[in-house]
């Protein structure tokens, strides 16, 4: 077979494959405008701005005014009556980070120290209370607040909306599609033709690459326009990392899908794969609020590489080569694998 003919046929298989995903509105919404959902709902729940004040809560019953007027004149509290009932389920449902209960002799903060808002409550709390009290402060001190581009949650949420889109149409776009036509008996069909395995795979590939620009583009203005974000290093080492980051997910999918015959055993094994990513990665938080113990694992995962690659460049504004490390390990664990899927796939 000619050289301009295998290119030939992995253009129109590539072409193929885009068609397809034109044809279906549910890829369409889930690729370019979830992200863009997510960003407005989280952008706006943690917008900037002047702080929000704590809601804390006073028990109703006992010596408990003084307590209440010391809170409602602090300017970073509010305070709200509750009934001693309500208490435990204001605490667990969160519509108080703190309850203050007073007795003739004491005040009793009840709060869970698990929860870093209800520790920046109990400290607050205190504070209000003792200098309601007559406390006063030996040494006095000023404010200076920062308000930096780049430390804003937004700011931290955008590359790992990229990075979780990235990992969710690699798998799903690729792995699911390849086990629907081997389900229909699609494949076994197209094992008749003289087209090639690895054209075959890497059409999907390649299908990926053509609307990666319009999605990243659309995700990155919105946020522009909603939240001020701006990428502080190259848009084109942003873009690369990313191409680097589907052709990783893409490799993932196809081997997933390469030996599964059925939807729903596809659907979990995309799940077994993709979930421990979106929960450590750091796609909505710092994966460092895990045990220093788990970092090693986490930071060996394909999401976790991208996602810091591309907090270092979009953020940080760091040079492509500053995260060669990370880099590379996309890079291996793309042609890992990519490699496996076309040694082990079968189209029955």
């Amino acid at each position: 077979m000619s050289r301009r003919l295998e290119r030939s046929q992995l253009w129109q298989l590539t072409a193929a494959r885009t068609r397809e995903f034109m044809r279906e509105p549910e890829a369409v919404f889930w690729t370019f405008f979830f992200p863009v959902l997510i960003a407005f709902a989280l952008g706006i729940a943690f917008r900037g701005g002047e702080p929000r004040p704590i809601h804390v809560g006073v028990e109703r019953g006992g010596p408990a005014e003084a307590a209440f007027a010391a809170l409602d004149s602090a300017d970073a509290l509010a305070p709200r009556w509750l009934d001693p009932a309500d208490v435990d389920r204001a605490l667990r449902d969160g519509d108080v980070a703190l309850v203050v209960r007073a007795a003739p002799d004491r005040l009793a903060y009840r709060f869970d120290p698990t929860r870093e808002e209800s520790r920046a409550a109990r400290l607050a709390v205190d504070d209000a209370i003792q200098t309601g009290a007559g406390r006063r402060d030996v040494r006095p001190v000023e404010d200076e607040r920062v308000v930096a581009r780049g430390s804003r949650y937004i700011d931290f949420l955008i590359p790992g909306l990229i990075g979780l889109n990235l990992l969710s149409t690699g798998l799903w776009g690729a792995g699911f599609t390849i086990v629907r036509m081997r389900s229909g008996k699609l494949l076994k069909r197209l094992m008749a033709t003289p087209m090639r395995r690895p054209d075959f795979l890497l059409s999907f590939v390649l299908a990926r690459m053509v609307w990666l620009g319009a999605e990243l583009a659309l995700l990155l203005v919105f946020a522009w326009l909603a939240f001020d974000y701006v990428v502080a290093g190259s848009l084109v080492a942003a873009l690369f990392i990313s191409v680097l980051g589907a052709f990783t997910f893409s490799g993932l999918g196809l081997l997933i899908a390469s030996r599964a015959k059925t939807t729903e055993g596809v659907s979990g094994l995309m799940n077994v794969a993709g979930m421990p990513m979106w929960i450590l990665s750091g796609v909505f938080f710092s994966y460092d609020n895990f045990p220093a113990a788990m970092h090693p694992f986490i930071q060996a995962l394909p999401l976790t590489a991208l996602l810091d690659a591309l907090r270092a460049v979009m953020n940080d504004g760091a040079p492509l080569l500053a995260t060669w490390a990370q880099l590379g390990m996309l890079v291996g664990w793309g042609l890992g694998c990519f490699g496996v899927a076309l040694a082990i796939f079968r189209w029955r």
